[in-house]
């Protein structure tokens, strides 16, 4: 790319990857970084490495028109985006050594009133260590640089269109860089941008995923009841919200995916004492996952004992919600382990019809393994299987609402 770089963007996955098309697409530079360099070499092809409606297109034209170009390593530019994973350690403490060292790595290319913003999930704190470590190495920037944090709250298969239009939280380390990020941000944004600061705009991405933790907690442990007192559950939930201040969601076989499985864990590791509630709405909604396991083993067990036969059994769904391909903190791909990890020369067909192929599972397509299987256990909602037709001689085991909907 021969003109200069406006924007670095540091990551380019779920989020970084969108925000990087979206910014381009408003023909501003844009500089992706990536340490994989088949995703650099695969988004400078103009494609995406990642399943996501509408990204391909935005993409695609962001290359082609010479807005987008990703590299390996970062280059000078005026405003710097930190949008990496923060994993965790082991007893589940947040990791923030990726967001440290695509800090490092830009360091060196930092001048005088640039833009650094932290999209990143990040601890309380994370925004002003990160300002600690930048002046440490680059004393003469100290005051002279607009720092802040801004998470991003889009729903996977819809990022292109809630990017745009989802109100965001902006928090900076001073009134000065909230200003010079919401003026950033306006350029490309739709929604309202809300002012406050960095340590609020971290505490509020956490608490907006720890909130729905705790809600699907309730719906899963609501399961839990159910199954013992004999009760539809599904039955239940339509029944009780009917009450005009009750809104109850649905339970499922967990709760997966890269916030919602992981953010509570941010608060509980440096607040233990006082996040009870957040703390035991994840193991309630880590638990349903190894309840689910245990179902599917009694099942194959009570199979065999009145047929005289070991099961065929279906496994219907790895993804952590409908209808998308991202297997991130799944817990549908954790019971199909545990389930496989028990395995006794059962026949299994492991169903997930938004990847072609997978690492570890050999993939069967859905409805050949409806026909085939003697059990099938619905884990995840897909469209693809709202409407089977399922033979009344098979044993549905049904975790996510498939039957009912």
């Amino acid at each position: 790319m021969n003109n200069k770089p406006s924007v670095v963007m540091v990551g380019l996955g779920y989020i970084g990857l969108p925000t990087a098309a979206l910014i381009a697409q408003n023909r501003t530079y844009v500089h992706g970084v990536d340490v994989n360099e088949k995703v650099v070499d695969t988004i400078n092809a103009g494609k995406i490495h990642i399943v996501e409606p509408e990204l391909d297109e935005a993409v695609s034209e962001a290359v082609k028109n010479g807005y987008l170009r990703a590299n390996t390593k970062p280059v000078q530019g005026d405003t710097y985006l930190i949008v990496v994973p923060t994993p965790f350690k082991d007893k589940n403490e947040p990791d923030i050594s990726f967001v440290e060292a695509a800090t490092k790595a830009i360091i060196p290319l930092l001048k005088e009133d640039d833009l650094y913003i932290i999209e990143s999930t990040s601890p309380v704190g994370t925004t002003e260590k990160m300002m600690e470590l930048i002046y440490s190495v680059r004393p003469e920037l100290d005051g002279n640089l607009n720092i802040a944090y801004c998470p991003e709250r889009v729903l996977p298969g819809n990022v292109m269109y809630e990017l745009v239009h989802n109100d965001r939280v902006i928090g900076g380390v001073d009134k000065k860089s909230t200003k010079k990020a919401v003026s950033f941000y306006r350029q490309f944004i739709k929604g309202e941008l809300h002012k406050t600061n960095a340590r609020t705009a971290e505490m509020c991405k956490l608490v907006e995923n720890s909130s729905r933790d705790v809600q699907i907690a309730f719906a899963n442990e609501l399961s839990l009841i159910c199954d013992k007192a004999d009760i539809n559950v599904w039955e239940l939930i339509d029944l009780a919200n009917k009450h005009p201040r009750v809104n109850i969601l649905q339970p499922g076989c967990g709760v997966g995916g890269h916030c919602i499985a992981v953010d509570p864990y941010f608060i509980v590791a440096d607040y233990p004492m006082e996040s009870q509630i957040i703390g035991k709405a994840r193991e309630i909604n880590n638990y349903k996952s190894f309840w689910c396991a245990e179902k599917v083993q009694n099942a194959k067990l009570e199979f065999q004992l009145k047929h005289g036969r070991k099961p065929s059994i279906a496994i219907m769904g790895l993804a952590f919600k409908p209808n998308i391909d991202d297997l991130r903190e799944s817990p549908a791909k954790y019971i199909a382990q545990k389930v496989l990890q028990n395995a006794n020369n059962e026949e299994y067909y492991i169903v997930e019809p938004n990847i072609e192929t997978h690492s570890v599972f050999k993939l069967t397509d859905y409805k050949e393994a409806c026909d085939k299987a003697d059990i099938i256990v619905f884990l995840v909602a897909h469209k693809e299987f709202l409407n089977l037709k399922i033979s009344l001689d098979k044993r549905i085991i049904d975790f996510c609402g498939v039957s009912k909907k």
